[in-house]
């Protein structure tokens, strides 16, 4: 086998990935190191050429900073106007992304990627307008510097003194198809900046004081050096593996990095991203929460979730796990997660400190050594106090009182019990309660009433009581055990009840998730999907929710069914149906139209988008958890999956009922065409011979009674394609009364004397054959057919047999003859509407005389079938109630 063959599975994700590149526009960065380095410039040269050969070039955005050599190339270029919004009492221009979008140029040029828009702007950022251009399948030329990008954001602020608040996800900048390097070298760059080039003269010696400092143009230029080298170095890569020219192939690497409750969390995220980039390996950004972790105030809980949003915005997992040991629970996701490597922040602690409690990268290393620890220092001391850790949390004193109240009533009960029982039993006493406080308050509270219940043993029950002096040696090893038995006890229990309490979240969300999963399933209608959907999210979430529909124009719109969804009067239906359009999320927690009351989430099925779930929470700090977020998100899956399954149960039953109906309609025009036609055709013909003149009396009688014959087999057609729409629009009711099978079986054969005439009809109906309850005339019809499709399907002089039987309480009818049998496996068929034995057959009919026997019995009650002989031919049969006849009054002469 050749080791250099590509792999069959890439080369299919690689022509799928293609194909939704075809789909998107071309974006192109102009990447610099700072501002002055040529970037606009460039980018409008290279427009410039792309404009001469024919492109349609429009700009949208581009700052020439009163530069006149740039604004000499927007001469002759269709420059788009601006749209103006009004922010604090002024009138400020912003990009006009929707005219962009309506103009749809094969290529815009949208300045400075980092730009935050105007408050009130469709998105925060610029980059934001741009991946919407790109998604309309639009080119986009722009330009960046290297401090915009989010994972060197803190490196270039260490360098230059200037942290700069204006940043693009790194995921953005790997995603370009194409980053041109515009260098420039410190030098000339500052002699373009004392010329007054890069900035005005004033604004030129502050830059040239602070920021353009010859050593931070050096080292801003080597990090754009090699940034763009290593995305130079991942194109190649990504070149050599789609063809397959390395045999040895590698798992990807992926890291973990361990975000902690202080400001240090950003500096860990970022240098993990740093490194994730240089190893093109996934990420995971995870917070361990552990028993001490539950007391966060509100400010620590915030600045974890502000890194763990951070990372998620540079391409990040996230993950929240739970754990009373932090190096435990660690070390074991990152191997569940196939982890080589671990990010974790290092402090330095005291040298006595580090000696009697092992720091996180210690236990590490104790746990698993297989993993590669990475270091980031951090020296919480050299920050200023507003970025410094926040504290861990207030004491919760009513706890601690609780458990001082324990010990105390828990001492004036054993000083009741200390004359039946010894003082060993009373330990244990105490010990119970110790276990009881752990348990329903924590550890802090444990570990006080540990030492309290020492103290109040010693002071109460060891002599000389009253005092915490110890006249037995032997005590002291008492206190002791009892301390060391009641702490290790208490903090059991109080890990214990912390597993416990994870657990039941866990539970809880696992158990919601499945309700919800379980209530879709049984759902049959859109209706129910949209009100079980409300009523699920609400309750799980404490919020208002509503389900947005698509209609027959792509709107989405409340149902009118969700009386809950009009409940919600803050729907914004212009942000759902650009949520819709974009199958992204908006609103509060996004980072598209953020200022919204609620957020807007896409029902995203495998096939295409459903609706849009909209959610507004009690409170907003549901969207900075992740985990609710991912319970939300599976809630939004499952909705969007049972959309699309009823959707789909709909389409099928469509397809069911449009292939009947069109069955029928073929039937019927064949019927029409063939069965109707002939006949007319046969009358119309035989009322031209009876015009003309010389016919004798005699071929004029024949002629008459030809044309009776045809007038009567046309008119009995239409009577039965009458009767069965009648009988299948349920306007004809049986009109029962007592009638005699044999009486009725007699009118029928009557009516079929001529055709009948070459067959042999016998009937063998037993004398004590009771009365039944039916209508007479329906039921001479379905004899009637009967006999009629015998006579039509079997040689002339064979016989036919009708029978009946009288059971308990059913009356059954058989019609037999010898002829050529039922076509195998179409019994059941047969009494379908225009139904035939043969698909070509020479007899008239339309194939209703079975089916309309079907309806009539099945209206008395009743039931039909058909079934070949063992001797040979056809039996059809049919049951009617039998019921009770009325009793026989004989009258005296």
């Amino acid at each position: 086998m050749n080791a250099e063959r590509p792999d069959p599975d890439r080369l299919l994700e690689a022509i799928k990935e293609e194909e939704e590149a075809a789909a998107r526009g071309k974006l192109k960065i102009f990447f610099g190191a700072c501002a002055g380095v040529g970037k606009t410039y460039a980018m409008l040269q290279a427009s410039r050429q792309k404009q001469a050969e024919g492109v349609d070039l429009v700009i949208g955005a581009v700052e020439t900073h009163g530069r006149a050599e740039t604004a000499v190339l927007l001469d002759g270029v269709t420059v788009l106007p601006s749209r103006k919004i009004t922010y604090r009492d002024r009138l400020l221009p912003e990009f006009d992304l929707d005219a962009a979008l309506a103009l749809k140029p094969a290529l815009i040029l949208v300045d400075e990627l980092a730009h935050s828009n105007v408050e009130g702007s469709r998105h925060q950022k610029r980059w934001q307008d741009v991946e919407e251009l790109l998604a309309a399948g639009i080119d986009v030329y722009t330009t960046l510097n290297v401090q915009h990008l989010e994972s060197l954001n803190d490196v270039v602020g260490s360098i230059t003194g200037i942290r700069v608040r204006e940043t693009v996800p790194d995921r953005v900048f790997d995603a370009a198809d194409e980053v041109t390097l515009v260098d420039l070298p410190p030098d000339e760059l500052l002699i373009r900046l004392a010329a007054g080039k890069v900035y005005l003269a004033d604004a030129a010696d502050r830059a040239a004081r602070n920021f353009f400092r010859k050593g931070n143009l050096i080292a801003l230029r080597e990090l754009a050096l090699r940034r763009t080298a290593d995305r130079v170095d991942a194109q190649m890569r990504a070149y050599r593996a789609d063809r397959a020219i390395s045999s040895v192939w590698q798992a990807k690497e992926r890291l973990v990095v361990c975000v902690g409750p202080g400001q240090s969390g950003e500096r860990l995220v970022r240098a993990a991203a740093r490194l994730a980039t240089k190893l093109q390996a996934d990420w995971i950004a995870a917070y361990v929460e552990t028993p001490a972790l539950q007391r966060l105030p509100p400010a620590g809980r915030a600045l974890v979730l502000s890194a763990l949003k951070l990372a998620e915005d540079m391409g990040a997992e996230t993950a929240t796990l739970a754990g009373s040991d932090a190096a435990a629970t660690l070390a074991a996701y990152a191997k569940s997660r196939n982890a080589s490597k671990l990010v974790i922040g290092h402090r330095l602690m005291p040298g006595w400190r580090r000696k009697l409690v092992p720091g996180l990268t210690d236990r590490l290393s104790e746990r698993a050594a297989e993993l590669d620890l990475y270091l980031v220092g951090v020296d919480e001391r050299a920050l200023p106090p507003e970025e410094r850790r926040a504290p861990l949390g207030q004491l919760d004193w009513r706890s601690y009182g609780a458990a001082t109240a324990i010990v105390a009533a828990t001492t004036v009960v054993t000083a009741g019990l200390l004359s039946v029982f010894d003082l060993a039993n009373v330990v244990m006493v105490f010990l119970l309660a110790v276990v009881g406080i752990s348990i329903r308050y924590g550890r802090g509270p444990g570990a006080l009433a540990a030492m309290l219940s020492v103290l109040a043993f010693d002071f109460f029950f060891v002599p000389p009581k009253l005092t915490l002096t110890v006249n037995d040696t032997q005590y002291f090893f008492t206190f002791a055990l009892m301390l060391v038995v009641a702490l290790v006890i208490g903090q059991l229990a109080a890990q214990l009840r912390f597993e416990a309490k994870i657990a039941r979240l866990r539970e809880r969300r696992a158990g919601e998730l499945a309700a919800l999963a379980q209530q879709l399933s049984a759902a049959l209608t859109t209706e129910q999907i949209v009100g079980i959907a409300i009523d699920r999210i609400d309750a799980i979430f404490r919020a208002k929710s509503a389900v947005l529909l698509p209609d027959s124009q792509e709107r989405v719109r409340e149902p009118h069914e969700a009386s809950e969804a009009a409940s919600l009067a803050l729907t914004d239906n212009s942000v759902a149906q650009w949520v819709y359009d974009h199958q992204q999320a908006a609103g509060q927690g996004t980072n598209t139209l953020p200022s919204a009351p609620a957020q807007y989430l896409p029902l995203k099925a495998p096939i295409r988008t459903r609706g849009v779930l909209v959610i507004q929470p009690a409170d907003v700090a549901l969207f900075d958890t992740p985990e609710d977020m991912r319970l939300l998100d599976a809630c939004a899956a499952q909705i969007a999956l049972a959309l699309e399954r009823v959707h789909f149960v709909e389409v099928a039953q469509d397809a069911l009922v449009n292939m009947e109906h069109e069955r029928l309609r073929n039937s019927l025009l064949a019927a029409v065409s063939h069965d109707l036609r002939t006949p007319l055709t046969a009358l119309v013909g035989l009322a031209d011979t009876l015009t003309r003149n010389g016919l004798t009396a005699e071929v004029r009688r024949e002629l008459t009674v030809d044309m009776r014959e045809k007038a009567k087999a046309t008119a009995e057609l239409v009577g039965k394609l009458l009767d069965m729409a009648r009988l299948q629009s349920g306007a004809v009711k049986p009109k029962r009364d007592w009638q005699s099978l044999e009486e009725v079986l007699g009118s029928a054969r009557r009516q079929l004397d001529p055709m009948l005439a070459t067959h042999r009809v016998s009937s063998r109906l037993p004398p004590d054959l009771p009365l039944c309850e039916f209508d007479p005339v329906l039921i001479e019809r379905v004899l009637v057919n009967l006999l009629e499709n015998a006579a039509k399907y079997t040689p002339p002089g064979t016989e036919v047999v009708v029978s009946a039987t009288a059971g308990d309480d059913t009356l059954r009818v058989a019609v037999d003859d010898n002829g050529p049998g039922l076509p195998a496996g179409r019994e059941e068929k047969l009494f379908g509407k225009f139904e035939r034995g043969e698909s070509e057959s020479a007899q008239p009919g339309v194939g209703l005389g079975l089916a309309i026997c079907r309806a009539i019995v099945e209206a008395h009650g009743g039931h039909i079938h058909a079934e070949r002989r063992s001797e040979g031919g056809a039996r059809f049969v049919f049951t009617l109630p039998l019921g009770t006849p009325p009793a026989i009054v004989e009258v005296e002469s």
